[in-house]
């Protein structure tokens, strides 16, 4: 139920959303915004392309390329003619693909580097080399090794999506009070009864952000790795509709990109609630 305070946050949002799109409906139609013919026509003379059109598209255009778009979306007409269920679904399979690998390596990983300080000061300076490196660097040597294009992007969202959740992990566990770890011991547990039992209930909500940190730099990766590599997804996608000169059908990607993140990221967020608790 909307609170007051609630209530009157989602009716800005609304007034700010209606005053943006009507703001740029009129300019688009004002003529205030247009794209220059001349340097529109020079550029398809270089890239073949056939324009679609000399202004920014209005948010009436983008409407109604959307519901055309959704009205429709798993359609298969062809290896470069999918529908945009369709693309997106390969990047949303790719992303949870490597991120669960990442899952898998890092949260064992991070119990190990939590709990025992000996393993942390062995393995930082690994984890200090490899975790400012680029995930798109990676890709030119997952291409090399893997020769596939949908396991190398899969490849580097493992990369990227490791370090977050296993930074977050290891604070977490190291980071559980003495007073359970002690408690633990009184009631004689095992060491993997404490770490299932005491330690990760209290560390969850630290790992559950590294989680949300890391399903978000996924998201944001696996447009850029698709961009490079091609063949399906989101990210060939708008970069094939860029080829096209289609510029509605690049605006409306964006926004689907943008919705899927913050569904995404609103699952993740959702979970970390349900696990945080007063100290």
């Amino acid at each position: 139920m909307l609170t007051s305070e609630n209530l009157k946050a989602a009716l800005l949002s609304v007034a700010l959303l209606v005053v943006l799109l009507g703001a740029w409906e009129w300019s688009i139609e004002g003529a205030i915004l247009p794209v220059g013919d001349q340097e529109l026509s020079e550029y398809e003379q270089l890239t073949g392309g056939s324009g679609g059109g000399s202004r920014i598209p209005a948010p009436s255009a983008i409407i109604s390329h959307a519901v055309t778009e959704l009205s429709d979306p798993f359609y298969v007409a062809g290896s470069n003619d999918m529908g945009i269920g369709v693309q997106l679904a390969h990047s949303v399979g790719r992303v949870f693909a490597g991120y669960s690998l990442a899952l898998l390596v890092a949260i064992p990983l991070g119990f190990l580097i939590g709990m025992s300080p000996i393993m942390y000061k062995a393995l930082n300076p690994y984890i200090q080399i490899l975790r400012p490196i680029s995930p798109l660097a990676w890709m030119p040597l997952a291409l090399f090794l893997i020769r596939d294009s949908g396991a190398s992007s899969i490849f580097v969202i493992f990369i990227c999506s490791i370090w977050p959740v296993l930074l977050n992990t290891a604070f977490g566990v190291a980071g559980v009070s003495k007073d359970l770890r002690n408690v633990a011991r009184t009631l004689e547990l095992s060491s993997l009864k404490t770490a299932f039992a005491v330690i990760l209930p209290a560390a969850a909500p630290t790992i559950l952000t590294g989680m949300r940190i890391a399903i978000g730099i996924s998201w944001l990766v696996i447009v850029a790795a698709e961009m490079l590599v091609g063949g399906s997804g989101i990210g060939y996608y708008i970069w094939n509709e860029w080829n096209n000169l289609d510029i509605t059908a690049v605006i409306f990607s964006i926004l689907m990109i943008g919705v899927v993140g913050m569904i995404l990221d609103s699952i993740l967020a959702a979970a970390t609630r349900m696990v945080q608790y007063d100290t």
